[in-house]
């Protein structure tokens, strides 16, 4: 059976906020067409029962320098999109609590009201969402049971479904965030937003609200004074000006 379109987030990362972000205001029905998976660092219980199914964690931890480098680049980035930004100070970083309510929240049909408080909470007020009290407080003031959503870390039921979602991450090839796949086709990180939507713009042409198809024009063959002549053969070989190289090639 073919899976419908999706996109693997993370709370920890910034460039999921930000892709996501844009790609509901430029597919604002993007829930009815694409499912979202979350995505983290598991520990204990549910990363040794992702190796017992022989699936693994492909993210690797990046290095001192390129982390660095990301904190500035983040900063850029969320300007470019007009985003505010409020750097949280991670603490305590168990990315379980909030991926872990999240799956609860989904249960309950909430899981998008959640996800805005979460992201509203960490992006744009800097704070540790990891830790239990801010959560289950975002939660609240979003109208939902926060004791119970942080309860969800030690409810075994989501605990064997937060080990399915990892689990078909690793088959899905998912080694970053944010990760889109539609079809054959993967595409990773921020930069591939652009190809992102145009292919699930391609793929639902009659959602509402769609704009209307405009009609291609059709290339016109070029006037034969244009073509480039094909020099004689002994021209040819004093100049030395063709690429003799495959179609394509590089090096």
């Amino acid at each position: 059976m073919r899976r419908r379109p999706r996109v693997y987030f993370s709370f920890r990362s910034p460039y999921s906020w930000i892709a996501i972000d844009q790609l509901e205001r430029r597919f604002p029905r993007a829930g009815e067409y694409l499912d979202y998976c979350p995505y983290w660092e598991p520990e204990g219980g549910i990363l040794q029962d992702i190796r017992a199914q022989d699936a693994e964690v492909l993210y690797t931890p990046m290095s001192k320098a390129k982390h660095l480098y990301l904190l500035a680049d983040i900063k850029r980035t969320a300007a470019r999109f007009g985003s505010p930004l409020v750097w949280p100070i991670d603490t305590d970083q168990a990315w379980e609590l909030p991926h872990l309510a999240w799956l609860k929240a989904r249960r309950q049909g909430q899981e998008r009201v959640l996800y805005r408080a979460l992201v509203e909470a960490r992006w744009h007020r800097g704070e540790p969402i990891c830790d239990p009290s801010v959560l289950a407080r975002a939660a609240d003031e979003a109208g939902l049971d926060g004791a119970d959503l942080v309860a969800a870390e030690h409810d075994p039921l989501i605990r064997a479904e937060a080990v399915e979602v990892m689990v078909a991450a690793y088959y899905d090839d998912i080694f970053g965030i944010p990760y889109f796949r539609i079809g054959r086709e993967r595409l990773w990180g921020l930069d591939r937003l652009d190809e992102f939507v145009a292919a699930l713009e391609a793929a639902h042409p009659d959602r509402e609200g769609a704009p209307a198809p405009q009609p291609q024009p059709q290339p016109q063959p070029r006037p034969e004074s244009r073509l480039i002549p094909v020099p004689p053969a002994d021209a040819a070989e004093h100049i030395g000006l063709y690429d003799r190289d495959t179609a394509g090639g590089c090096g």
